[in-house]
C-alpha cells in the first residue's frame, strides 16, 4: 500500500509572499466590484492589474 497524503499540494511556485494594503473605503469597493464583475477574486485582479502595467512599461 502506498502512503497516505496529507495537507494540499506542494506547488513548484508557493505563494509565500504577504502584502498588506490599506485602502480608502472607494477603493475597496472599487476592487470588490471588479472582482464581482470578472466572477473571480480580489488578488487576482490585483495579479492582472500588475500584469497590465508591467506590459505596459516593458512597451516603452
Amino acid at each position: 500500500m502506498s502512503p497516505l497524503k496529507k495537507g494540499q499540494k506542494l506547488t513548484d511556485n508557493p505563494k509565500n509572499v504577504r502584502l498588506d494594503l490599506r485602502l480608502t473605503k472607494t477603493e475597496a469597493e472599487d476592487l470588490q466590484y471588479c472582482a464581482d464583475k470578472l466572477n473571480t477574486s480580489r488578488t487576482d485582479v490585483i495579479n492582472r492589474g500588475v500584469k497590465k502595467i508591467k506590459e505596459e512599461i516593458e512597451k516603452q
